[in-house]
């Protein structure tokens, strides 16, 4: 009996995916596996996540199966800096089923968050907030009524482009050492910085990292040599011993260039930046008009960047990948096909192994193939539209994709 069940979970194993809609939706999806082929289904939808799900954050350790007692918790897109949007908490099951736990009310404009820790044991949610020109915080788990802990609200002046209008947050990124939030401002041609009080979770105002006006960061990820499980790459320091490496890696929307930065850990409690590489992650060093970066991810030794609107693959997008070396450089490598239009989104699960593209514009799911070993993208194992598609340039469509890991 116990030979046939290990046959049997070896011929066939189930993943659960969840992903939002600018309808209102929030859809749970299974990829199966049988037998080396996949199948991507969809399991059920909630509409419960305010007028505008925007973005998915999972907070699950990698030591609990299936994130079983774990929470998902989803921004609202809708509102602006004058008008609200909100929170949502979920109960994962072990099944993959999401049970309501909490809404909240927070800042309009919610388009990605991130968990951070602060002393023993306490949780929080950082939220960015793309037309609400803020950052809000939450104590976790939230609680209905709930209110967030620190409100960062941002007044610029307009930006030399029309998108540039007021301040625009667009991610919120945590360093390696869980101790600092970066937040790129596409508005504000910025990347905030905030040191982290790990005794009342607030937020510590740094320098912030400056771009070239017009730049638009838009989202980026750190990668440091003592955190990598990969490779230890290693460089001397002023006293001749080796010392680990830490980079900054971010995407601009706007000006379309790939930016590296050398991070150091200042006496003051604050960051500090020194650029070492600025291009374009692209064939000829060019991004055809009208198409942009998007996301940034990274897996081992490479780093991926979604490229929307280059209709690159017989009219659909293209995902960029790059290689990076053990001294932290980056080298554009191929493109490859995101197998739908506008990829605003895409995420590589745990093992390294599949990569699940969610392309705005068409409404897809989908997922490739990826060699660990080499970094390489693969063929489309599966596919699936889910909710009715979008128009480029507006917040209609599928709005994001996480893996349930």
């Amino acid at each position: 009996m116990l030979g046939y069940l290990a046959l049997f979970a070896s011929l066939a194993s189930a993943t659960t995916l969840y992903a939002t809609h600018y309808s209102g939706s929030v859809y749970t999806l299974n990829l199966s596996q049988r037998n080396g082929n996949y199948k991507l289904s969809l399991a059920a939808a909630n509409i419960t996540c305010g007028g505008m799900p925007s973005w998915l954050t999972l907070d699950c350790s990698s030591s609990a199966p299936y994130c079983t007692g774990r929470t998902l918790y989803c921004s609202d897109e809708t509102g602006d800096a004058t008008t609200n949007g909100t929170l949502t908490s979920y109960a994962v099951g072990r099944d993959g089923s999401l049970t309501q736990l909490a809404k909240v009310v927070d800042v309009g404009g919610g388009v990605h968050s991130v968990v951070y820790e602060g002393d023993d044991g306490a949780k929080y949610l950082a939220v960015a907030h793309y037309t609400g020109s803020a950052v809000s915080t939450f104590a976790l788990p939230i609680q209905p009524g709930d209110e967030p802990l620190q409100i960062l609200r941002y007044q610029t002046p307009p930006g030399p482009l029309p998108q540039q209008d007021s301040s625009h947050p667009h991610e919120i990124i945590l360093d390696p050492t869980g101790s600092f939030i970066l937040v790129p401002d596409l508005g504000a041609d910025v990347v905030r910085v905030y040191a982290i009080d790990k005794q009342s979770g607030q937020l510590n105002t740094c320098p912030s990292l400056s771009y070239t006006p017009g730049s638009g960061p838009r989202h980026g990820l750190f990668w440091s040599s003592r955190h990598s499980h990969r490779d230890d790459p290693r460089i001397l320091n002023n006293a001749g011993k080796e010392a680990p490496v830490t980079m900054l890696y971010t995407v601009s929307e706007l000006s379309r260039h790939f930016h590296a930065f050398a991070v150091s850990y200042l006496p003051s409690g604050c960051l500090g930046f020194r650029e070492t590489q600025d291009f374009v992650p692209y064939p000829g060093g060019e991004i055809p008009q009208g198409a942009s970066l998007a996301e940034l991810q990274q897996a081992g030794s490479n780093l991926y960047a979604s490229i929307r609107s280059d209709h690159a693959f017989s009219g659909n997008d293209s995902l960029a990948t790059l290689s990076r070396s053990k001294n932290g450089t980056v080298t554009f490598q191929e493109l490859t096909s995101a197998h739908g239009l506008v990829p605003r989104t895409f995420v590589i699960n745990k093992a390294g192994t599949l990569v699940a593209i969610g392309d705005q514009s068409t409404s897809n799911v989908a997922i490739v193939s990826r060699d660990p070993a080499s970094g390489k993208l693969g063929d489309l194992v599966a596919n699936i539209q889910v909710g009715e598609p979008g128009k480029p340039g507006t917040s209609t469509g599928l709005s994001s994709v996480i893996w349930a890991e």
